[in-house]
């Protein structure tokens, strides 16, 4: 029996929605929303309604009855840490999406909207390997300063995806499997699998490892606080140097990967070849850390994201990692699919739900 899957990821200025049969895209659109329209609201929760019905208006347009969905499914927002999998929208977990439990973010409209289709026409809702994901050993979580323990922020949707793609076409289990995943975009997050848990990750968000088109990653921490006391910047303004203004951004103006890697390669810019050669450098020592969490026993390397489709800097990623194991390149991130077949595993008994 098929299944018909409705997919939902909230963005802070657009909604990507992709209707599946199985897993196979019937129709997807990307609902572009301007920031006149957004700043009529005072809370990410009070567009909810706004952005319910475009997505119904949508459905209505490709002649699609919300009554021949089996399931509904929207991007995990910032809940409590729980481990990876896939969660019924329950009345505990649509509370932490309200109050926002680690923040206000707009992936905390996807639990709330596939909920509220759903129980409209009586299937379930659900919501997949949110941002939060946390399976991090604890010997991971000492920093050095017990007010600050390092947390488990990352792509958790994309690499949990990737690592199961991986195991299916080698016919063998993801919980059998001890993977390093490198996940590289707006930012960049490299994960330890291990026997299907992700022990040890880089905090994407605000946090340490490699820099990326819009983050400083892990900077020396004397020139970050003298930079903090000196005077010259707002506490804004700092966390706008390690979030959003912070790496590529920084150093050549521009988030762009792919215009620095042009400038790089086929312009022969120097400072920009300076650049992505330090940025896979890190990327790549990030993984050896990671393959020493897991004692060295790596089954394979995986490298994903936007940035993977560059071949020079996927190919300077293995030249520095091979000797750990084989690499593996999956580049981009289908975060619809990636939710789609969360629903399905366990709408065909190939996991069970989990409980919030």
């Amino acid at each position: 029996m098929s299944h018909k899957v409705l997919a939902i990821n909230p963005g802070s200025t657009s909604t990507k929605i992709g209707v599946y049969e199985d897993e196979n895209l019937l129709f997807e659109k990307t609902l572009r929303h301007p920031t006149e329209e957004i700043s009529k609201y005072a809370t990410i929760v009070d567009q909810k309604d706004f952005r319910k019905q475009v997505i119904l208006d949508v459905l209505a347009e490709n002649n699609f009855s919300i009554s021949d969905l089996s399931v509904v499914v929207g991007r995990g927002g910032l809940l409590k840490p729980i481990p990876g999998g896939t969660y019924p929208v329950s009345e505990e977990l649509l509370n932490d999406l309200y109050i926002g439990k680690q923040g206000q973010h707009a992936s905390n409209l996807g639990g709330i909207l596939a909920k509220e289709i759903a129980d409209t026409v009586g299937i379930p809702s659900y919501i997949v390997d949110p941002v939060v994901v946390d399976e991090m050993e604890d010997v991971a979580r000492l920093s050095g300063v017990p007010e600050i323990p390092r947390i488990s922020i990352f792509h958790a949707l994309n690499q949990k995806a990737v690592a199961k793609r991986y195991a299916k076409e080698k016919g063998v289990s993801y919980d059998s499997l001890r993977l390093v995943i490198a996940h590289m975009g707006g930012g960049v997050s490299v994960g330890a699998h291990a026997d299907g848990r992700v022990i040890d990750v880089n905090n994407t968000l605000d946090g340490d490892g490699p820099f990326s088109p819009e983050r400083a990653g892990g900077v020396p921490t004397g020139g970050l606080i003298k930079l903090c006391f000196s005077g010259k910047y707002t506490e804004k303004e700092v966390y706008k140097k390690i979030v959003g203004g912070g790496g590529m951004t920084a150093y050549m103006g521009t988030n762009d990967m792919r215009s620095i890697e042009d400038a790089a390669f086929k312009e022969g810019d120097p400072k920009a070849k300076a650049i992505v050669d330090a940025f896979c450098y890190q990327v790549s020592k990030e993984i050896g850390a990671m393959a020493a969490a897991l004692c060295g026993k790596v089954d394979q390397i995986i490298l994903t994201g936007g940035i993977a489709y560059g071949k020079p800097v996927t190919d300077a990623i293995k030249a520095h990692v091979g000797f750990i194991s084989d690499v593996t390149v999956y580049p981009g991130e289908d975060e619809l699919l990636a939710l789609a077949q969360g629903a399905l595993r366990v709408l065909n008994g190939e996991e069970e739900a989990k409980v919030y």
